[in-house]
């Protein structure tokens, strides 16, 4: 089983878990794990190089996928856009940058750990997350995990997941957040804005992204004509 997931903070805990699940048996000698940034996870799983991962949500339309995925409420402290008079895509993201587009919003959109220090050491930016919250009143679907090829393994893998979220050693909370340079107070209340599991308002707002997303794209196909 070939697993992809996103390098961020914000999987923490669904790392911790994979290891804790399948730890010392043959279905941990069995998995092979891979790590990248959103836009690299979505090209390995694209190409089928991955059998299951987070993916970004503007990437799962069509695909086999689990009611698990990476959901903030109000707000997120990872998703920004810096306001300039250009816009700026960030190469990591992909749904991120549709967001950005959707809201209306100019400026440079930064994500992940660079973004969560950002907002820590008091830069100024517009979170994603918030605006989508004020604007439509639903949390908001960052990626989902999806399975280009679905085990036995893998299913009950993600119903123990949602059934058995793991609560964070302070002893690796300290260690992660070290290596990040910042305190692991800052990490547990970033990590308290991240849920996974999508409930009946995550689905309905990811549907209504997915809506928006394609005529923001036809908007800016018939601008440039």
């Amino acid at each position: 089983m070939k697993f992809g997931s996103i390098e961020y903070l914000n999987l923490l805990p669904f790392r911790l878990f994979l290891k804790k699940y399948l730890k010392g048996g043959a279905a941990y000698q069995a998995l092979h794990y891979k790590s990248g940034v959103p836009s690299k996870i979505n090209r390995d799983f694209h190409a089928r190089r991955i059998d299951s991962a987070f993916i970004s949500s503007i990437h799962s339309r069509g695909k086999k996928c689990s009611d698990i995925g990476i959901v903030a409420y109000q707000e997120v402290r990872s998703v920004f856009v810096i306001p300039y008079n250009v816009s700026k895509s960030d190469n990591a993201s992909a749904t991120s940058n549709v967001l950005a587009r959707v809201l209306g919003l100019r400026g440079e959109v930064i994500i992940g750990d660079r973004a969560l220090k950002f907002f820590l050491q008091g830069g100024e930016a517009i979170d994603l997350a918030t605006q989508w919250y004020q604007k439509y009143q639903l949390p908001f679907v960052f990626a989902r995990l999806c399975h280009n090829r679905l085990t036995p393994q893998t299913q009950k893998l993600v119903r123990t997941f949602e059934q058995n979220q793991p609560k964070i050693p302070q002893y690796i909370l300290k260690k992660e957040a070290a290596k990040h340079d910042i305190t692991s107070k800052e990490l547990q209340e970033y990590l308290e804005c991240i849920h996974y599991a999508m409930d009946c308002k995550a689905k309905r707002s990811f549907k209504l992204f997915l809506r928006l997303a394609r005529k923001s794209q036809t908007s800016s196909l018939r601008d440039t004509k």
